[in-house]
């Protein structure tokens, strides 16, 4: 299962199903799940953790050192990718930054497509999926579900919101609440993502719902703390449009207007 070219560190914890293609290089502290495919020249740097049944296709760089001047050979830096995940060719994950928490977090059954760049102290949810070229700047965050079309950049210390879909080379650099379409350079709101709710199960109430707080914060004119406070009556009558209004209560850069 591991290529003979292949060069294991023996400070790596290899499960004994895993699959490591020609030429790949995994380092000391790399311990790699159950029923995981490293295809070949995949360099993955430690500390790094990794779950079971992902595939890494070929030149990926998974671990290395953060990008960020300030970082010194932090003695708690890492990365770990949760279960299931698919990373396509050309893909970098940074470890994290002690100032930044110490960790970059990957979750479980992401699509990852090519050149995709995930940056230092990034935690990045469950179910997203990234179109090529996508890339995150240092201690972003992407909710589950979300999608972000390729040649997108997030901002760093920017939030994507679950649910929510950017399009094609958008530049975020304020948060998106969930269940937002978004679009531009820079990205502006464009309407809320109503096929992916539907295709995510999303009933005709909620959808409804959502589009009746989405015109509230967009089409009427309300100012931030107006719109807050309309939403937070919303969400009592109906519980889809309370993580939207907790998401823009809790948002630090401000989101998308």
């Amino acid at each position: 299962m591991i290529h003979a070219t292949a060069i294991i560190d023996p400070g790596a914890e290899i499960t004994g199903d895993v699959e490591i293609g020609p030429y790949s290089v995994i380092g000391p502290d790399v311990v790699i799940g159950s029923g995981t495919v490293i295809d070949s020249h995949v360099v993955i740097k430690g500390p790094t953790r990794i779950g079971r049944d992902n595939h890494i296709y070929p030149f990926c760089s998974i671990g290395e050192d953060p990008q960020d001047k300030k970082y010194d050979n932090d003695s708690h830096s890492m990365l770990e990718i949760g279960d299931a995940n698919t990373l396509r060719e050309y893909c970098t994950i940074n470890r994290g930054t002690e100032l930044g928490g110490g960790i970059t977090r990957v979750g479980n059954d992401n699509w990852i497509m090519a050149y995709v760049h995930i940056a230092h102290d990034c935690i990045v949810g469950s179910h997203t999926i990234f179109a090529n070229n996508a890339s995150l700047a240092g201690h972003v965050t992407i909710d589950d579900h979300a999608i972000l079309a390729g040649f997108t950049g997030v901002h760093q210390f920017c939030r994507v919101g679950s649910y929510s879909f950017s399009a094609v080379a958008s530049a975020i650099v304020k948060d998106v609440p969930p269940y937002l379409m978004v679009s531009g350079n820079t990205a502006k709101p464009t309407g809320l993502n109503r096929e992916g709710l539907k295709r995510h199960g999303f009933s005709s109430d909620d959808i409804n719902a959502l589009r009746k707080a989405y015109k509230v914060l967009y089409r009427e004119g309300n100012t931030l703390s107006q719109a807050i406070e309309q939403l937070t009556l919303m969400a009592a009558d109906n519980a889809v449009v309370g993580p939207f209004v907790e998401f823009i209560r809790d948002s630090r850069r401000g989101i998308v207007r």
